[in-house]
């Protein structure tokens, strides 16, 4: 009967601990998503993760600052808050293809009219379905929810990579590949 009692007690401690670290989850992603930068905060639902945008900035300025990546000193793009920017890849110039969980970790810079400041490539905004996204010589650009400004943490996880000044302009006519993104050792985010 004790041992029954220590498991019940064990379940309903082990239920408690998952359902506040969702709840932290959440409203972290919710304070840390949706700000100056419109980052889309999301929220899951029983069928599928569906981003939900709050907030959107009308306008976000990329920025250029130098920060460490992979043990290397670069120039990078960062949004209006400071947070590193990436691209993903598999990305057309016409389609985002980052979404659901993948667009949960990946929050996209949203902005309607985008401006740059030390970056001398194509910042335009393309309809998605949460909103207007900023592009980068035709690149998508979104955010890491693991970082903060001045630390890049999201390098290689999921295939992002850091967008730079020097990122060279996407072909309106790339193929898109199938290959699933390649699981990384950092932070389990092998999506």
């Amino acid at each position: 009967m004790q041992h029954r009692h220590a498991a019940i007690l064990g379940g309903a401690f082990a239920l408690t601990s998952f359902l506040a670290i969702g709840a932290g989850a959440a409203a972290s992603t919710a304070a840390g998503a949706s700000g100056a930068y419109g980052s889309p905060a999301v929220h899951a639902s029983t069928a599928t993760m569906k981003p939900v945008v709050r907030g959107a900035a009308k306008t976000a300025t990329v920025h250029t600052a130098t920060e460490t990546v992979n043990g290397k000193t670069e120039t990078i793009l960062v949004d209006t808050a400071g947070l590193p920017l990436y691209y993903y890849p598999a990305d057309t110039a016409k389609k985002s293809l980052v979404s659901g969980e993948l667009a949960r970790l990946w929050p996209p810079l949203l902005s309607a009219k985008p401006t740059a400041s030390g970056a001398g490539g194509k910042l335009t905004a393309s309809k998605v379905a949460a909103g207007q996204q900023v592009t980068y010589n035709g690149h998508f650009l979104y955010t890491f929810i693991e970082d903060s400004a001045g630390h890049v943490t999201g390098q290689g996880i999921s295939n992002f990579s850091v967008a730079t000044p020097r990122l060279k302009t996407i072909s309106s006519a790339a193929k898109v590949t199938s290959k699933a993104p390649a699981s990384s050792s950092r932070g389990g985010y092998g999506y």
